[in-house]
């Protein structure tokens, strides 16, 4: 007896949408531009890129090589000198103070997917069982901080000043801290790791996940707003390319679509790919 799975239907679907571009020609749709090469940090973030992107680049006739990055420094500098077409890792908040400091000609092409920070521990089942003193590990850059903040003023453990700029605020606009939680910045990458060494860590989604955490063990996730959305950054000059046309195309594609909703449940989108 023939049973109806859904999801085998929407791989096949997946399958047959490709079959049908790779029966073209295969000739790149920017000749000047037959490779491609975009970065993206470990974790979700090139993942998301190798599943759901390269596939649909390489059948419109591009080869694609992709570049995983461990910081969030280093991705925007090579999109800059050239070393990369485009980059895959952030969210639009953290790239416009980048750009904004280093005063790099980068443009915003599309946004995408992101895994939500989340609040993780190895020594506390829940944000219920935080004590006086417990120590918080989150991120040091300035924009991820503030989202950290966010998120205990969510989980309803520190309030802000009034009048503060929510995309900015660090620890010295606490207006209230009533458990004494102490706040331990730390970069991105190393919060994994300090689950061992603090109570809790705000993680980012792309770095728990290439740890070997999953969104599920998070005591909590943030409600992650637009801003916090990834980016597809290019260089300013680059936006109108035919290239980086065909690469927005395919981050507003069915197809990629189809590859998020199977293969990364529970990640914040665009209206787009609801």
């Amino acid at each position: 007896m023939f049973r109806f799975n859904p999801q085998r239907r929407a791989a096949v679907a997946f399958t047959l949408a490709l079959a049908s571009l790779a029966a073209s020609p295969a000739m790149a749709q920017d000749a000047s531009k037959p490779q491609l090469v975009i970065g993206g940090t470990a974790g979700s973030n090139i993942d998301q890129l190798q599943s759901g992107i390269v596939p649909l680049l390489k059948a419109k006739g591009y080869k694609v090589k992709l570049v995983e990055f461990n910081d969030y420094v280093q991705p925007n500098l090579a999109l800059a000198d050239g070393s990369l077409d485009a980059n895959f890792f952030q969210h639009e908040v953290y790239f416009n103070q980048f750009k904004g400091d280093r005063k790099l000609d980068l443009k915003a092409l599309v946004q995408g997917p992101i895994a939500p920070m989340g609040v993780y521990s190895k020594q506390r089942k829940s944000l219920a069982e935080l004590k006086e003193g417990d120590r918080v590990a989150l991120p040091n850059d300035p924009s991820n901080l503030a989202r950290g903040i966010l998120l205990l003023q969510q989980a309803g453990l520190v309030k802000l000043k009034e009048g503060v700029n929510p995309l900015r605020v660090s620890e010295l606009d606490l207006a209230a801290n009533p458990k004494k939680i102490k706040l331990v910045p730390l970069d991105a990458a190393h919060l994994p790791r300090a689950l061992e060494d603090t109570q809790f860590a705000i993680i980012n989604g792309n770095f728990a996940i290439s740890s070997g955490l999953k969104l599920s063990d998070a005591v909590l996730l943030e409600k992650t707003p637009d801003h916090y959305l990834n980016v597809v950054a290019v260089k300013t000059k680059d936006q109108g390319a035919q290239w980086a046309k065909d690469l927005e195309q395919a981050f507003r594609s069915q197809e990629f679509k189809q590859v998020v909703d199977k293969q990364f449940a529970g990640y914040a989108k665009p209206a787009f790919l609801q």
